[in-house]
Formats: C-alpha cells, structure tokens, sequence
C-alpha cells in the first residue's frame, strides 16, 4: 500500500514526508500509535492510508464489512473529514464505502446504515456509544480493524474522551488485533496522551516536524489607553478589523471565544460594511444546521469574505481558501491559539498567520505572552477525568443493551480504560447495582432498575425479574447468581429513554428558534428565552429579531424593526487563562517593570502600545516583580479594596478569594464581597482589612486546605450545581422525548430532588462524592490552588496603598458593578473613577521599592 499511497500522491504532484510513511509501515505491521504535527502539515492522508491498506479485500461481488471507524469531536469536523477520505477511498479500494453517522445524519440515511454499514464510517463519540447498543452490536462492530480517534487533544481532558477510552475498549474485547491511532496538534504531554489513547498496550509516537513559518502578531489599537477594562477596546477595534478584511485577497476568518461575541462581531462588521450582507457569515454549534452547511461550503469554495465563528470551526476542518485568522480578544491559552493560527495556511509548506485583535489594553500583554510560549513550544498538557462513576454507569446500560454482559469480565473490561485503571472492585459492583436496583433510595421504582440478570435460558426477553428482599448491594459477583446468565436491558421504554440522551455533553436546556411564517434559526438556552417578554428583541443568527411567543419548546419569532436589541448569552460564556499563559504573562509583566531606574523595557510592539497603561501602573501602583506578591490597598465610599495579584487564572482566583476572605474573617469578623479575574482578585471589606493577619503565615499555608475551600464557599451549592450534569449523564433525569423537552426549570428540580433524596436517605451514593469532587477539581482547581499557594508562602509581599484605583484593580472593580448596577449607573461610576485616576497620576508614584527579605519574609506596607 505504501507504493500505491506514493503513485496516488506522485499522481497529483506531491511528495510524501517522511512521518507520513513512518506511520504507513507501523499500521502494516499492526501497530497503534498517535501521531502529532502541526496543523495543516498532512495527519490525516497519514493515517488514511495506513487505515485504508487495512480494509481487506472482499469477494468480487460483495463490499468489505465495516472495518474502519474514523471517530473525531465535532460534526462540521466529521463531515470534512468524510470529503477528504473519498477520493483516496474510491481509487485505492473501490469496492469499498464511505459513510457519515453524527447528529447531522438524516433519518434516511439513518436507516439505510441499519441494513448495511459503510466500509468506513466516520463518526463522533456519542453516535459510537448509540452503536455499542445495538443487539447485535458484537457481529456488527467486532469486524472493525482500525479505529482512528481525531484530535485526541481536544477529547482526552473531558468525559467525551472517557466515553471514546470505553468504546475502544469494548472494540478491543472483540478483536484483540484493532489498531488504534490518535491525531493531535497541540499537546504538551504525549507520552501521557498515547498511554490514554491505547491503555495497556504499547503504541508508536510519530512526530511529523514539517517546516512550517508560524505568524502571531496584534492589530494595535489607535489609542489603547491608560486605564482599561473588559470590552474597553471592542468597538474602537472594528475600523481596523474591517481594513483587514479588506485588505485580504483570500476569505478571513474571525474567531471569537464565545458565541454572543461572535453575534456582536458580526453585527459590527455589518454597522460598517452593510454592502457586505451575504458575502460575510456567521457560524456557531447554535444555529441551524442548514446554515452551517452553507457557510462551510462558502468558505470551501472561497466565496465568502469573511466568516465570524467560534471553537465550531477551529478543529481541523480544511479551510484552503483562509488567508487570515483574527483571534477577537485574548485566546487564553496556547494551545487554542496555536489551533486557530492553523486554519489559515492549511497545506504543508504554506505560513500560518493569526491577528490577535486586543478588546482591552491588558490583552496586549496577553498576545506578547501567548506568542512567546507558542514559539518556545510551551503548550497546555491535558488528562483524562479520573473514573466518573457517571459515565460509567450510562456505559452499563449501553452494554446491557448491546448483548448484554457478565460482571467479572465486564469489570475487567472496563478496568482496561486508563480513566478506569484505579477502578476497585467495590466501585464497580456500586455502579452496576446503582443501574439494577436504582440505590438505597430508589429500589421501589420500577423505571430505576435499568438492567436485569437475564438467565441464558430465558433468552432475551422480559427476565428473571428484579431480586426480592431489601439487601443492598444484592450480588458482588456473577458466582452468587442463580445458573449462567447477562445482565440486561428487559424494558423497552428504558431502552429508548437511554438512546434518547447518550453522551455526556450537558449544557442548558436548547430551545428551538423559529419564524413566525416558518423555517428554523438555531436553538437558545431557555434561561434566555425565559427573560423575554412579547415584543423584547434580541441579536442572534446575525438578525435582530422580535420575540413573538413560546409554544411547545419553540421560541416563535419576527424580523425587528427596530435596529438593536439584546446580546443572546450563553451559560458557561468565561474563559481562563491555561497555566501557562498565566505564567508566561506574569512573565512579560516582570520583564517589562525591570528596566534600569525603575524604567519600562517595552520591547515588542504590544508593549510599546501599552506602555502608558504600564507606566500608569507603574506610578500608581507596582509592576510585578520576581518572587514578589502585589497587593494594593484602596479606601473608597465603598469600604476597604485589598487587591491580590497571583496570576494564576480566574477559576484559581474564585477559591483563593473565597479562602483568604474566609481565613482573615475567622481572625477579624469581617464582611466580604468579592470580585475575580485572570490577573487576581478583590476582597471588598466592611471594614479595614488587617495587614498582620497576610503576614502570618496562616494566611497562604496549605494545611487544612480542604476543609477551609470546603467551609469558605458554598461547597454545597457548588457540589449540587455539578451533580446536576451527573444526574443527566447517569440518566436519572429524562430530558424528554423530541418535541417535548422539559424545561430547564423542571430539570434543575428534578435534579434538586435527586440531590436531597440521595443525601437523607442513600448517603453512601458515590455520585455525590463525585460531585464535590468535580466541584473542588473543575470548578475551583484545587490541585492548582494548592501549587499556587505553595508558591504564594515563599514570596515576598510588595504592599501599595493606593490613592486612586490603578489600571490592574479597576477591571477587578468593573467586573463586581457588572454583577449589581445598571449599564448606566455603572457608567457613571466608571467615569467617577477614571476621572479620579487621571488626576492623581500627575502626582509622584505611590509605591515604595522594599529592601530584599529572607525566603518566605513579607514586608509591611507603607503609605506613600
């Protein structure tokens, strides 16, 4: 095959690079692996090949059964994927078929796949999970001789990649010969990432290094400003955005973090170039499928100008005719930028280039920041979710549909899932008695005993029952069961409730939005919907619109006549900085203060851009030093500001605020209010805030570390907020059948209920001990929050009394008045304080320079 693969590349005038054969001969010889390269520089042709070289030839008149699985994250991805392995597929095995199977399949299709699959089916892994439940799954699917899991990265750190490490390990069960290989551009632990993918078997870590010129530079704003804050440069931006798009002979492509930013994006772009309606779009996982079809299609074909998008397009897809990337804001981590960057320059040889587009002066900082750990290869490493009882207890079900299995092999099967080597026998049998009998609490409902010990007898019919007597858990092994035996799924209607809501992506309840006179938009979380009233308008779709009704989880709407409207939020709609932006900005930060005399090196063109935010700083307050601790204190009509500067990322911040605030109220009664970003936090205190009490050094230990998170924050609301999504993916809570979606309201109760029964009656339930697990570790990092307090006790403290709020705490300030005052009285307190800034930084620096102090020594603060 590799010479075949050599004539078919020869044929179109390319050159195979040398990673491309490496892992050609590693699949021949039956080996798995993972590959890793830079985007754009040919994975996927490198394992194609290797993949299609494996289908074996069938007899003259039939096609080959299924054989290869092509599983990758996102259906726009899946869907480009397929029109990339059709050309090679037809002319190297052409008897062979080419089929795509994700929530974008129609029904049709659906069915036609039922009868007979494809020779290589490319899919995502929920469509997987919905095919391990099929009966006669094991004929179907243990026929497959590869499986390739695209953009590894992007699945390992989440419960979707638990749910692909189970599927190949029941893929593996069957044929103990399937070759497996992961694609990934942008990882930082590949050894770790391999021993994921392939668990106990031992694999080949390819390393395609192509030449390849890596571009990241900013659009700097006219006038960045002294003073900053989040969206302060957004609209100042868009003249220059516009010029971009403009100035490039190919399509742009404009990426923002979230999609109500997009919305707002391409509502600018229209504000300035109205003659731009229909040669420029809009494309988030929100709007309706038709329209994402046409936009993929446009910029395939080069017909659009420019295209406003989220992460929906930032995975892989082959975008040829892009000739630039803007990235909107800060991309908040390397690995994410790195990604973006390779949709331009899609093809070996060709340079990848990304505009950082700053919508506030400290993102200046950022850019440098992230530039200088992407080209210092300074990526994010990500890891698998240690055994989510949740998942695992969705993937029981899935099972029993699918065949149906005994414990002691199962057990053994799963354990085969590196997110579930630790998994002990105990658990397992918890999880598998949690799906047969509902729990402690929910033995008495019939619609909780999910799966049943089947006798082999008695086939696959209604089953033995359920167990008599109250003894819980009822059996530990396959041994104490009366004759051989599977667990099973006996009851139809459970069966199509659990295919219904496969997968483990949770969000908000999605309502449909439609026209009035007919024809879908996309969907909304209903949160949003239901803050609306007749006649409100809001932006989506790139449209402003007018609500008209709801009925039957449909939001009915009409063209607005009025020109704006309200911003569609999503939950979730925040980004944190990645370790290691944090600590490559803190870095520039620290470079950037430590010139001779208290000087500014502002050596790159951000910098220099930002140099009158810096040297305001500067005079108001401190730049960070190395092995410092900034802390700024400020008295204001609102009481006593203490600003804290760890540089660690907003999810650290939010417990570390929480935890200082609760160990210096337990010392000195105080009343806190609290405020958080990526640069630090705000405690806001009734009254003055005790300097001995940060210099003790209680204050950053990590003794008790658990116990103070636990008793600083609501840990229950936050454990009860994460079991919610447990609930739904262990499929306690049935969202609802197509049409008739129960509302968000009803969910969150639900889950409410479950989460209370559970704690009264069924206290042992392991789902809630994985909830506040997720709580501290998802939520609030506390693995990081521990890192960062160690390092935290060793530094020294540089204390600044402050006499107006310098540019570091006013974003901390904005980002409280956005919680609890109107746009308008927000603005006006804004202004107070900007005016309040500008005069003071006529006036000499606050800040006094501190001699050096022994390791862990803090130095007392001074006024100026």
């Amino acid at each position: 095959m590799a010479d075949a693969a050599g004539a078919w590349f020869a044929g179109r005038g390319w050159q195979p690079f040398a990673f491309q054969r490496e892992v050609w001969a590693a699949m021949a010889c039956g080996e798995s692996g993972l590959l890793h390269a830079t985007t754009g520089a040919g994975k996927t042709y490198a394992v194609a090949f290797g993949a299609i070289a494996r289908i074996e030839e069938p007899k003259p008149t039939s096609a080959p059964p299924l054989s290869v699985l092509w599983i990758t994250p996102m259906r726009a991805l899946a869907a480009d994927t397929a029109r990339a392995l059709q050309a090679p597929l037809a002319e190297l095995r052409p008897r062979a078929t080419l089929g795509l199977r994700s929530g974008d399949t129609p029904s049709a299709e659906r069915a036609r796949q039922d009868k007979r699959w494809p020779t290589v089916l490319v899919t995502t892994p929920e469509s997987l999970s919905l095919m391990l439940t099929r009966a006669n799954a094991e004929a179907e699917l243990g026929q497959v001789r590869t499986v390739i899991v695209d953009e590894w990265h992007e699945l390992i750190g989440s419960k979707r990649g638990v749910q692909v490490q189970l599927a190949l390990a029941r893929l593996k069960r069957w044929n103990p010969g399937l070759v497996v290989w992961g694609l990934s551009a942008t990882l930082g632990n590949l050894q770790e990432a391999m021993a994921t993918l392939l668990g106990h078997e031992q694999g080949r870590l390819v390393q395609g290094r192509i030449d390849k010129t890596l571009v990241i530079d900013t659009l700097l704003p006219d006038e960045p400003g002294r003073f900053t804050w989040g969206g302060h440069l957004g609209a100042q931006m868009q003249p220059a955005v516009v010029r971009e798009i403009e100035n490039s002979t190919g399509t742009t492509l404009i990426f923002t973090n979230v999609r109500s930013q997009a919305e707002i994006w391409y509502q600018l772009l229209l504000e300035a170039r109205p003659d731009w309606a229909g040669s420029i779009a809009l494309h988030h996982g929100s709007l309706d499928k038709a329209v994402r079809d046409w936009v993929e299609a446009g910029l395939k074909a080069g017909t659009l100008k420019a295209v406003v998008a989220t992460s929906s397009l930032d995975l892989g897809v082959d975008f040829l005719p892009v000739e630039r990337v803007l990235q909107i804001g800060s991309a908040k981590g390397v690995a994410r930028l790195l990604q973006r960057a390779g949709r331009s320059g899609h093809a070996p040889g060709r340079p990848s280039r990304v505009t950082v587009v700053p919508t506030n002066t400290l993102e200046l900082v950022e850019a440098v920041g992230a530039r200088e750990a992407a080209l210092a290869g300074r990526v994010e490493q990500r890891r698998s979710p240690e055994k989510p009882l949740d998942v695992l207890v969705q993937h029981l079900v899935t099972v029993a549909l699918g065949g149906g299995f005994t414990a002691d092999d199962f057990y053994d099967e799963v354990r085969r899932a590196p997110a579930y080597q630790a998994l002990t026998r105990d658990e397992f049998d918890w999880a598998l008695a949690f799906v047969e009998r509902g729990g402690a609490s929910l033995h008495a409902y019939p619609e909780y005993h999910r799966v049943q010990w089947v006798a082999e007898e008695e086939g696959t019919g209604a089953g033995a029952g359920p167990l008599q007597g109250d003894a819980w858990p009822p059996w530990g092994a396959d041994a104490a069961r009366p004759g051989a035996g599977r667990y099973r799924v006996p009851d139809r209607g459970i069966a199509q409730r659990h295919k219904l809501q496969i997968g483990t992506i949770v969000g908000d309840t999605a309502m449909k939005v439609a026209w009035v006179s007919g024809g879908t938009l996309g969907t909304i979380e209903e949160s949003f919907i239901a803050r609306l009233s007749a006649g409100d308008c809001f932006v989506f779709a790139g449209r402003v619109l007018e609500y008209v009704r709801t009925k039957e989880m449909t939001a009915f709407v009409r063209t607005a006549t009025r020109p704006n409207g309200r911003v569609v939020v999503w939950n979730g709609a925040r980004m944190a900085f990645s370790t290691e932006m944090a600590d490559a900005v803190r870095t520039v930060l620290e470079r950037a203060g430590s010139g001779p005399g208290g000087s500014l090196v502002l050596d790159s063109p951000e910098l220099r851009a930002a140099g009158p935010m810096l040297d305001a700083q500067r005079r108001l307050s401190r730049l960070p030093e190395p092995g410092t601790l900034l802390v700024e204190r400020y008295r204001s009509r609102e009481g006593h500001h203490l600003f804290v500067y760890p540089f660690a990322g907003r999810h650290v911040h939010l417990g570390l605020a929480g935890l200082l605030a609760w160990r210096l109220a337990r010392d000195d009664p105080n009343t806190y209010s609290l405020a958080f970003n990526d640069l630090g936090f705000e405690l806001l205190g009734a009254k003055p805030i005790s300097t001995e009490a940060l210099e003790a050094d209680q204050a950053f230990t990590i003794d008790h570390l658990l116990d103070d998170v636990l008793a600083s924050l609501n840990a229950r609301e936050l454990a009860q907020r994460r079991f919610r999504e447990i609930a739904r993916v262990a499929g306690l809570i049935f969202t609802g059948y197509p049409g008739a979606n129960k509302g968000m309201r009803q969910l969150q109760a639900s889950s409410s209920l479950f989460y209370e029964v559970f704690r009264k009656y069924d206290a042992g339930n392991r789902l809630l001990g994985q909830a506040e697990q997720e709580a501290l570790s998802q939520e609030l990092e506390l693995g990081r929050l521990r890192e960062v307090l160690q390092g935290l006790s060793a530094r020294r403290l540089l204390w600044v009394e402050l006499r107006a709020p310098s540019p570091f705490s006013l974003p901390l300030m904005v980002e409280r008045f956005r919680e609890r005052l109107s746009n308008e009285k927000m603005k006006d307190r804004l202004a107070r304080l900007l005016a309040e800034a500008e005069q003071r930084l006529d006036a000499p620096p606050a800040g006094i320079s501190m001699p050096p102090r022994p390791r862990g020594a803090r130095s007392a603060p001074r006024n100026a």
